[in-house]
């Protein structure tokens, strides 16, 4: 019997559970069925959503995701990106949220603030950078950011987790000056707070290399009105000009600090000078010095050994900023992908985290199937922007305009699905990971003007498993069946387009 049912059962009072068909039922009386994979109110079941990554819709785009739990639902904060945008976070912040035992099950809440909101930002020059959350002392929600063009912290406040936040002051000193004004003051970028009480530890900073003024993430603590500091910046995690002899070496802080408590420990989660990786620094004090832990994940996979190499780049990658979060009984990371061959066109990404005994996390690999608990279901059609793997035969660290990349037909805000393009000779797509059972035949989907084959390989290196042949042009969607070789259980797939031309993936399907 599954630990979930075994789980619910020891919870639960005149439990009734039995095995049909492969599958577990639940039954309490005046509750719910359970079965695995689905729940039934009143007798009626229904599927519950599959959870991809990408995990909000292929066409929305919210980076610097920060992730909490409120009231039972999941809620994700972040900048606001536009499709084919030409710079960093352009939009109005936007919510989504998803309930806590169906993370795949997105809800738009809308625009919970707008750029314009803030006073200094009335003629909407500038953009809203990335933003964090806290439940103050008084029950309500502060919102935390900075603009693009000043390195002050603004402040916003709304009485839910994601109705319309109202502008409601800047970080400031008690004698009014704001934090990021002082003499003396390194500039302020990335808000992330936590509170505790009556108070709130507010983290910032921007690290580039180089530049010798910024020393490293910075550490505020401010007084239960939300805004006035009552204990200066000091510094709590080192920048790459001074992390000799820090334990940080190679994995210095470069900008997006957010912070999380789990136990006894508080995790400083960040972007460090490679960008492309999120780091964490763990400390049981949250105005101590953190001591560096290591990677969580990195939107390239360097860094992963469990299937390949681990300098091996498996995507193109560019910065990165997220946290963790528990869901359930689970923690993930959240974190973002570049997509359309930009820096400026960001999606968010979840994978699931596991601690060790003394609180560490193990790195973990990219995956297509995220928060959804497991692998997806090895049935049917599955749209091509869910590749979590995207690469040339030259691999190439950073994302560019000259490589295979997720695009979407339309403009910002289309509602139209995600596709792969660009696809020359040796490109490959990898899906991961699908749970086959009789798969006796795979589909792809293609349009282009090309005139080669799709290999479909069973894993990384793995052998070709299915062939589809001298595909011809095509200036529309074509889906071409081939018979593949593929025992039943867990499977990574992928998909190389191997001869001449320019090729679009569209999406791929168990059969």
């Amino acid at each position: 019997m599954p630990e979930k049912i075994k789980k619910i059962c020891k919870n639960s009072t005149n439990p009734f559970v039995f095995y049909a068909k492969g599958l577990y039922f639940f039954f309490e009386f005046g509750k719910m069925f359970y079965q695995e994979g689905k729940i039934a109110k009143k007798g009626k079941l229904f599927m519950k959503k599959q959870a991809f990554n990408p995990y909000l819709p292929s066409w929305e785009y919210v980076p610097d995701g920060e992730p909490y739990v409120f009231n039972g639902r999941v809620y994700v904060y972040g900048s606001h990106d536009h499709y084919n945008g030409f710079v960093f976070c352009p939009g109005d912040y936007v919510c989504y949220s998803a309930p806590v035992d169906d993370p795949g099950n997105w809800r738009y809440e809308g625009v919970i603030y707008r750029k314009t909101d803030d006073p200094l930002n009335r003629d909407a020059k500038m953009c809203l950078y990335a933003p964090d959350v806290t439940v103050g002392p008084d029950g309500r929600y502060y919102l935390y950011y900075v603009l693009d063009h000043v390195s002050v912290v603004s402040v916003a406040v709304c009485d839910t987790p994601a109705g319309k936040y109202e502008f409601y002051g800047y970080v400031h000193y008690e004698d009014g000056t704001k934090l990021g004004d002082k003499e003396g003051d390194e500039p302020q970028f990335d808000p992330g707070v936590i509170t505790e009480g009556n108070i709130t530890h507010l983290y910032t900073g921007f690290c580039g290399r180089g530049d010798k003024s910024r020393t490293g993430a910075q550490h505020t603590v401010l007084d239960k009105d939300m805004l006035t500091v009552i204990k200066a910046p000091e510094i709590v995690a080192p920048g790459c000009e001074y992390g000799d002899g820090t334990g940080f070496e190679g994995h210095t802080f470069f900008e997006a600090p957010s912070i999380r408590k789990r136990g006894d420990w508080y995790y400083l989660i960040y972007s460090s000078t490679w960008m492309h990786e999120l780091c964490y620094a763990k400390s049981q004090s949250p105005d101590g010095r953190f001591e560096y832990g290591g990677v969580i994940v990195s939107n390239t996979d360097v860094g992963i050994d469990s299937y390949k190499d681990k300098d091996r780049i498996m995507a193109y990658g560019g910065n990165n900023h997220g946290s963790i979060v528990q869901i359930d009984d689970d923690w993930y990371i959240f974190y973002h992908r570049q997509t359309n061959g930009t820096w400026y066109s960001r999606q968010g990404c979840a994978e699931k985290i596991h601690f060790d005994e003394n609180g560490d996390i193990a790195q973990v690999m990219m995956t297509s199937c995220g928060l959804n608990g497991g692998p997806l279901i090895g049935k049917g059609e599955y749209p091509a922007y869910i590749a979590c793997n995207l690469f040339n035969k030259e691999p190439e660290l950073y994302v560019g305009e000259k490589q295979p990349r997720i695009v979407q037909e339309g403009r910002d805000g289309d509602e139209n699905p995600g596709y792969i393009t660009n696809m020359t000779d040796g490109t490959t797509a990898g899906f991961k990971s699908f749970d086959c059972k009789g798969v006796r035949k795979m589909a792809v989907k293609v349009r282009g003007y090309m005139g080669g084959d799709i290999e479909i390989r069973d894993g990384l290196d793995g052998k070709v498993i299915g062939k589809v042949c001298n595909i011809p042009n095509a200036n529309v969607w074509e889906r071409y069946e081939t018979d593949v070789d593929l025992a039943d259980g867990v499977h990574d797939i992928y998909v190389t387009y191997v001869g001449g031309g320019n090729a679009s993936l569209g999406s791929i399907e168990f059969i």
